[in-house]
């Protein structure tokens, strides 16, 4: 996914319902920053289960009928889970509550997300992060913004002198993915000056739109765990492809977001 190859077209109409799409999301956020407090210490998987699902339909309850409002003939994504390409049409992927296991834990790695994906082309997105107040957008075709000012991607000397990151996808992954994902840190650990492990993937993407963090690769994932971060990273002049450097789609198994300039070192080093 490049800005080169990106066929959605751009309309005033969608820079206009990202605007709305932005009070969606800060309107959510106000509602999970109100839960946030203490650590929370379910006693069991299914009472954190429960704590992560009350969450969740807070922010939802808020969420979807002010985007369902917003585009009524949009399918909605149930489960943020999921991964794999969407059917032909318009569709919000929202991740209510991005981050969930950290706010139970008081951490400040946390925010609501909402993107809209036609005919599987993410074509705008906005990220609010509640505690510190920021939101993140990024159009088709119109650039990626924090809080009204541009976004662009780290120019690094090499990937020898960058920080890069990546996430766990998700809870009880496959045998062979974590096994993959570990011996990619420890190829990213020879090759790269720094790298940082930790969830939520968007959290890490918007640092890579921003010029914060060089680059971020992720094996397996969720649709919204990484649609908006790859608006975000291409609208801010990045690379978006699969671990080995071919387009990325919400079908690839694997996902790597970069600074154009160690996009190749990036993937020989995911390779070996």
């Amino acid at each position: 996914m490049s800005r080169a190859t990106q066929t959605t077209p751009r309309t005033d109409s969608d820079a206009a319902l990202l605007a709305e799409t932005v009070t969606a999301v800060r309107a959510a956020g106000a509602v999970l920053r109100e839960r946030f407090g203490p650590v929370l210490r379910p006693e069991s998987r299914d009472a954190m289960m429960r704590a992560l699902a009350d969450n969740d339909a807070a922010a939802l309850a808020v969420l979807r009928p002010r985007l369902t409002e917003l585009r009524p003939r949009a399918r909605w994504v149930e489960e943020e889970l999921d991964g794999g390409a969407l059917p032909p049409g318009e569709w919000w992927v929202v991740d209510p509550a991005e981050g969930n296991i950290n706010h139970l834990h008081a951490l400040p790695e946390w925010g609501v997300t909402a993107t809209l994906v036609r005919d599987n082309r993410p074509v705008l997105t906005a990220v609010h992060l509640p505690l510190t107040g920021e939101t993140y957008t990024a159009l088709a075709d119109g650039g990626a913004w924090l809080d009204g000012r541009p976004l662009r991607v780290s120019d690094p000397a090499g990937l020898a002198l960058s920080l890069v990151a990546t996430s766990q996808a998700r809870p009880d992954e496959d045998e062979r993915v974590v096994r993959r994902v570990g011996a990619s840190i420890t190829a990213m650990l020879t090759d790269a000056l720094v790298v940082r492990t930790a969830v939520p993937a968007t959290l890490h993407l918007v640092h890579v739109a921003a010029g914060r963090t060089d680059a971020f690769w992720q094996f397996s994932g969720a649709r919204a765990d990484l649609l908006p971060g790859a608006l975000l990273v291409t609208e801010a002049g990045g690379r978006v492809s699969d671990a080995e450097g071919r387009p990325w789609t919400p079908a690839s198994d694997s996902f790597l977001a970069s600074a154009p300039g160690i996009h190749a070192e990036a993937v020989a080093t995911l390779a070996r």
